[in-house]
Protein backbone atom coordinates (compact mmCIF):
# COMPACT_ATOMS: atom_id res chain seq x y z
CA UNK A 1 0.00 0.00 0.00
CA UNK A 2 1.43 3.36 -0.93
CA UNK A 3 0.68 6.43 1.13
CA UNK A 4 0.37 9.51 -1.03
CA UNK A 5 2.21 12.39 0.62
CA UNK A 6 0.29 15.61 0.10
CA UNK A 7 2.45 18.55 -0.87
CA UNK A 8 3.34 21.33 1.56
CA UNK A 9 1.33 23.70 -0.63
CA UNK A 10 -1.78 21.49 -0.43
CA UNK A 11 -1.49 21.14 3.36
CA UNK A 12 -1.10 24.88 3.80
CA UNK A 13 -3.84 25.68 1.29
CA UNK A 14 -6.36 23.46 3.14
CA UNK A 15 -5.65 25.27 6.42
CA UNK A 16 -5.74 28.67 4.69
CA UNK A 17 -9.14 27.88 3.23
CA UNK A 18 -10.38 26.59 6.61
CA UNK A 19 -10.20 30.09 8.15
CA UNK A 20 -13.57 31.60 9.01
CA UNK A 21 -14.44 34.53 6.74
CA UNK A 22 -17.52 36.60 5.98
CA UNK A 23 -19.22 35.89 2.64
CA UNK A 24 -19.99 38.38 -0.14
CA UNK A 25 -23.49 38.98 1.30
CA UNK A 26 -22.07 40.36 4.57
CA UNK A 27 -24.02 43.58 5.18
CA UNK A 28 -21.73 45.19 7.76
CA UNK A 29 -22.74 46.04 11.31
CA UNK A 30 -22.81 48.63 14.06
CA UNK A 31 -21.84 48.06 17.69
CA UNK A 32 -21.33 49.97 20.91
CA UNK A 33 -17.68 49.90 21.98
CA UNK A 34 -16.29 50.07 25.51
CA UNK A 35 -12.51 50.48 25.57
CA UNK A 36 -10.74 49.96 28.89
CA UNK A 37 -7.07 50.65 29.51
CA UNK A 38 -4.91 52.01 32.35
CA UNK A 39 -7.97 52.49 34.56
CA UNK A 40 -9.77 54.53 31.90
CA UNK A 41 -13.08 53.63 30.27
CA UNK A 42 -13.97 55.11 26.86
CA UNK A 43 -17.29 54.46 25.13
CA UNK A 44 -18.51 55.10 21.60
CA UNK A 45 -19.78 53.33 18.50
CA UNK A 46 -18.15 51.34 15.73
CA UNK A 47 -19.54 50.93 12.22
CA UNK A 48 -18.14 48.45 9.72
CA UNK A 49 -19.85 48.70 6.35
CA UNK A 50 -20.43 46.04 3.67
CA UNK A 51 -17.10 46.98 2.06
CA UNK A 52 -15.46 46.38 5.48
CA UNK A 53 -14.56 50.03 5.96
CA UNK A 54 -14.40 50.81 9.68
CA UNK A 55 -15.57 54.02 11.38
CA UNK A 56 -15.41 55.05 15.03
CA UNK A 57 -18.12 57.45 16.23
CA UNK A 58 -18.61 59.38 19.44
CA UNK A 59 -15.01 59.12 20.72
CA UNK A 60 -13.27 62.46 21.33
CA UNK A 61 -9.95 61.19 22.68
CA UNK A 62 -7.69 60.87 19.61
CA UNK A 63 -5.43 58.13 21.05
CA UNK A 64 -8.43 56.04 22.10
CA UNK A 65 -10.13 56.62 18.75
CA UNK A 66 -6.99 55.48 16.94
CA UNK A 67 -6.72 52.35 19.13
CA UNK A 68 -10.38 51.43 18.57
CA UNK A 69 -10.15 52.10 14.83
CA UNK A 70 -7.02 49.93 14.63
CA UNK A 71 -8.89 47.01 16.19
CA UNK A 72 -12.02 47.51 14.06
CA UNK A 73 -9.90 47.64 10.90
CA UNK A 74 -8.02 44.51 11.93
CA UNK A 75 -11.25 42.63 12.73
CA UNK A 76 -12.57 43.43 9.25
CA UNK A 77 -9.37 42.73 7.32
CA UNK A 78 -9.09 39.22 8.79
CA UNK A 79 -12.64 38.31 7.75
CA UNK A 80 -12.10 39.10 4.05
CA UNK A 81 -11.95 35.97 1.89
CA UNK A 82 -9.11 36.19 -0.59
CA UNK A 83 -8.48 33.41 -3.07
CA UNK A 84 -5.39 31.38 -2.25
CA UNK A 85 -3.95 32.15 -5.71
CA UNK A 86 -4.37 35.91 -5.16
CA UNK A 87 -2.40 35.77 -1.91
CA UNK A 88 0.17 33.06 -2.57
CA UNK A 89 0.66 32.57 -6.33
CA UNK A 90 4.19 34.05 -6.19
CA UNK A 91 5.25 31.79 -3.28
CA UNK A 92 6.66 28.28 -3.07
CA UNK A 93 6.11 25.87 -0.17
CA UNK A 94 8.28 23.16 1.38
CA UNK A 95 8.14 21.06 4.54
CA UNK A 96 10.25 21.92 7.58
CA UNK A 97 10.20 20.11 10.93
CA UNK A 98 7.27 18.62 12.83
CA UNK A 99 7.22 19.65 16.50
CA UNK A 100 6.16 17.61 19.56
CA UNK A 101 2.57 18.83 19.28
CA UNK A 102 2.30 17.50 15.72
CA UNK A 103 2.47 20.94 14.13
CA UNK A 104 4.06 20.73 10.67
CA UNK A 105 6.37 23.58 9.63
CA UNK A 106 5.83 25.09 6.18
CA UNK A 107 8.78 27.07 4.78
CA UNK A 108 8.08 29.74 2.20
CA UNK A 109 10.13 30.55 -0.87
CA UNK A 110 9.62 32.94 -3.77
CA UNK A 111 8.14 36.32 -2.93
CA UNK A 112 7.65 35.40 0.75
CA UNK A 113 11.16 33.90 1.16
CA UNK A 114 12.00 33.60 4.87
CA UNK A 115 8.39 33.44 6.09
CA UNK A 116 7.34 30.32 8.04
CA UNK A 117 4.06 28.79 9.15
CA UNK A 118 2.97 25.75 11.14
CA UNK A 119 -0.18 23.75 10.44
CA UNK A 120 -1.90 21.48 12.98
CA UNK A 121 -5.38 19.92 12.73
CA UNK A 122 -6.04 21.80 9.47
CA UNK A 123 -5.39 25.16 11.18
CA UNK A 124 -2.48 27.59 10.87
CA UNK A 125 -1.18 27.64 14.47
CA UNK A 126 2.09 29.56 13.92
CA UNK A 127 2.90 32.51 11.67
CA UNK A 128 6.35 34.06 11.22
CA UNK A 129 6.11 36.80 8.61
CA UNK A 130 8.01 39.89 7.51
CA UNK A 131 5.48 42.73 7.64
CA UNK A 132 6.57 46.34 6.95
CA UNK A 133 10.21 45.52 7.67
CA UNK A 134 9.58 43.69 10.98
CA UNK A 135 9.25 39.98 11.70
CA UNK A 136 5.91 39.25 13.37
CA UNK A 137 5.56 35.87 15.11
CA UNK A 138 2.08 34.71 16.15
CA UNK A 139 1.33 31.47 17.99
CA UNK A 140 -2.27 30.32 18.38
CA UNK A 141 -3.06 28.27 21.50
CA UNK A 142 -6.78 27.65 21.09
CA UNK A 143 -9.44 28.25 18.47
CA UNK A 144 -13.20 28.26 17.94
CA UNK A 145 -14.69 25.90 15.37
CA UNK A 146 -17.66 27.77 13.86
CA UNK A 147 -18.69 24.86 11.63
CA UNK A 148 -17.75 27.12 8.70
CA UNK A 149 -14.06 27.56 9.46
CA UNK A 150 -12.00 28.33 12.55
CA UNK A 151 -11.38 31.55 14.50
CA UNK A 152 -8.41 32.10 16.80
CA UNK A 153 -9.43 32.30 20.47
CA UNK A 154 -6.13 32.69 22.38
CA UNK A 155 -2.82 33.63 20.76
CA UNK A 156 0.24 35.81 21.24
CA UNK A 157 2.42 38.03 19.08
CA UNK A 158 6.05 39.14 19.26
CA UNK A 159 8.00 41.48 16.96
CA UNK A 160 11.68 41.09 16.04
CA UNK A 161 14.18 43.13 14.04
CA UNK A 162 14.96 41.06 10.89
CA UNK A 163 18.60 42.17 10.80
CA UNK A 164 19.61 41.73 14.46
CA UNK A 165 16.93 39.30 15.64
CA UNK A 166 16.37 41.61 18.62
CA UNK A 167 12.85 41.71 20.12
CA UNK A 168 11.00 44.98 19.54
CA UNK A 169 8.50 45.95 22.22
CA UNK A 170 6.76 43.46 24.47
CA UNK A 171 5.00 40.16 23.97
CA UNK A 172 1.24 40.55 23.66
CA UNK A 173 -1.31 37.89 24.63
CA UNK A 174 -4.75 38.06 23.01
CA UNK A 175 -8.09 36.55 24.00
CA UNK A 176 -10.86 36.90 21.39
CA UNK A 177 -14.51 36.05 22.04
CA UNK A 178 -17.28 35.90 19.44
CA UNK A 179 -21.04 35.84 19.19
CA UNK A 180 -23.22 34.80 16.30
CA UNK A 181 -25.30 37.68 14.94
CA UNK A 182 -27.67 36.52 12.21
CA UNK A 183 -25.57 34.22 10.05
CA UNK A 184 -22.23 35.72 11.08
CA UNK A 185 -19.69 35.30 13.86
CA UNK A 186 -18.60 38.73 15.10
CA UNK A 187 -15.97 39.62 17.71
CA UNK A 188 -17.59 40.90 20.91
CA UNK A 189 -14.54 41.06 23.17
CA UNK A 190 -10.77 41.28 22.76
CA UNK A 191 -8.34 41.49 25.64
CA UNK A 192 -4.70 42.33 24.96
CA UNK A 193 -2.14 41.82 27.72
CA UNK A 194 1.27 43.27 26.85
CA UNK A 195 4.35 42.75 28.98
CA UNK A 196 7.17 45.28 28.67
CA UNK A 197 10.09 45.18 31.11
CA UNK A 198 8.13 43.12 33.63
CA UNK A 199 5.09 45.43 33.58
CA UNK A 200 1.80 44.16 32.18
CA UNK A 201 -0.63 46.57 30.54
CA UNK A 202 -4.14 45.37 29.75
CA UNK A 203 -6.42 46.72 27.03
CA UNK A 204 -9.98 45.48 26.68
CA UNK A 205 -12.30 46.12 23.74
CA UNK A 206 -15.94 45.15 24.39
CA UNK A 207 -18.41 45.25 21.50
CA UNK A 208 -22.08 45.15 22.52
CA UNK A 209 -25.49 45.72 20.89
CA UNK A 210 -24.08 44.31 17.64
CA UNK A 211 -26.61 44.86 14.84
CA UNK A 212 -26.24 43.94 11.17
CA UNK A 213 -26.81 46.74 8.65
CA UNK A 214 -29.37 46.57 5.89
Amino acid sequence: MTVTQISAQELFRAAYENRYTWDKSFPGYTADITYKYDGQVITGQVRIDANLKAEVLGVEDEAAKKAIHGQAWEIAIHRVRRAFEDTHSANTFSYGNTDASGAVEILMGGKAEGDKYKVRNNEVCHVHRLIHGTFVTIDTFSSLDTGAGYLSHTYDSVYHDPKTGEQKGGRSEFTDEYEKVGEYFILNRREIRTEVDGNVSIQEFIFSKIELLG
